[in-house]
């Protein structure tokens, strides 16, 4: 908002001259747009796998909040995101890429998840991992409870039921459907198309400076390779700094495959939840990435809030907001101590940075932690109305 009134307000030519940077302002207006919108399909999906569970009353009593319009509010009145966009940074529009392929997948629009995917891997290197929630997106649909709890429920109402309603029963849609391999197929299709016309058009404009080789040696080599070392607000730039250049390679394909580690498990433990599981992966990117930003933070941030009802009962969720604002007011102050007045050192503002790190691991963790909780609270609650039944 403060970089949009400055363009108004600063003089025809100036605003002219401000146009290509009212594109990031835009750009986050988009975004929490897009975020509100893929808020309300999956609390439609939410409410309607309550009641095919049968829990009908729940929702009536616990009230439940509109996460879209939270998860919105959340993204654009976030400092990250303010700071980000006042600082003519690029990552609203790396970001608006990320929610584009994640909106279009919930939508189960392939070809605009297609091109949103394409567009983050070519804008920044680590959203590659963002393949894996949105197939599942798209196979499976938005998030529910675990299948096999659906399943249960089926079989206990139809081995309580006489022979005769026992055929209405199966019949009844109660069950989410089978993996949809129709919009996979679609989905690479259409990830192949973009993916030639974007590697064309980078030929096409990089070929007098040394084709697509320099291009991606400069892009995602120079982020793999971590040739930077400047202080950022991530951890590795102070431990490459640190360490032997005999040890530097191991620890690059330490520190990068922390990130592929993690995929496969988290996949197979949360694949019943994949834009949760795509919120995981972009808050886990953010942490062990070479060059994180504050963008970064804000967009996963935004994310957290699609999921306000399931992670009602979070740990520490307090001890978080104080630890980020905490951070927030302290990293600028370290780093004005160390780089400008030269009244600090480095470590100074590497223990924010670190700090920074840990609030991260916490907030992964008890939010992968309550998302699992509450899927055992919804078996609780709907194999004891089973027995009800019974009697």
């Amino acid at each position: 908002m403060a970089l949009h009134c400055y363009c108004r307000f600063s003089g025809h030519s100036q605003y002219k001259e401000s146009k290509g940077y009212l594109i990031i302002f835009y750009a986050d207006i988009i975004n929490a747009m897009l975020i509100r919108a893929s808020g309300q399909k999956l609390q439609m999906a939410y409410g309607q796998s309550l009641k095919l569970l049968g829990l009908f009353e729940l929702p009536e009593k616990s009230e439940i909040i509109t996460s879209g319009d939270i998860a919105a509010l959340v993204y654009l009145w976030n400092p990250f995101t303010i700071v980000a966009c006042v600082g003519l940074s690029t990552s609203p529009v790396e970001n608006l890429a990320i929610i584009l392929s994640l909106y279009g997948a919930c939508k189960g629009l392939a070809p605009l998840a297609a091109f949103g995917w394409v567009m983050a891997t070519h804008l920044s290197l680590y959203p590659v991992i963002l393949i894996i929630p949105v197939i599942l997106l798209l196979g499976y649909g938005p998030d529910t409870p675990p299948r096999k709890l659906f399943m249960r429920r089926r079989y206990i109402e139809v081995g309580d039921n006489p022979s005769k309603d026992r055929e209405d029963l199966m019949d009844r849609p109660e069950v989410p459907h089978v993996f949809s391999w129709r919009l996979i197929i679609h989905f690479l299709f259409w990830t192949s198309l973009w993916s030639v016309y974007v590697l064309v058009l980078c030929g096409v404009s990089v070929k007098q400076y040394g084709g697509l080789w320099e291009l991606f040696k400069r892009t995602y080599g120079f982020m793999l390779t971590v040739q930077d070392l400047s202080p950022n607000i991530g951890v590795l730039w102070y431990f490459f700094a640190e360490v032997f250049d005999f040890f530097r390679n191991f620890f690059l394909i330490v520190f990068h495959g922390n990130i592929l580690f993690m995929i496969l498990p988290l996949a197979i433990r949360l694949k019943h939840r994949p834009y949760f599981l795509a919120f995981v992966y972009i808050a886990i990117s953010s942490m062990l990435k070479s060059y994180p930003s504050v963008g970064d933070s804000a967009l996963y941030l935004g994310l957290l809030g699609l999921f306000v009802n399931e992670l009602a009962d979070m740990q520490f969720s307090f001890f978080l907001f104080c630890g980020y604002i905490g951070v927030s007011l302290l990293s600028p102050v370290m780093h004005n101590l160390w780089i400008w007045r030269g009244t600090g050192n480095a470590n100074f503002y590497f223990a924010t940075a670190m700090a920074y790190a840990c609030l991260q691991i916490i907030l992964v963790v008890e939010s992968v932690s309550a998302m699992l909780n509450h899927d055992r609270k919804l078996r609780k609650l709907s194999l004891p109305e089973l027995q009800v039944g019974k009697t």
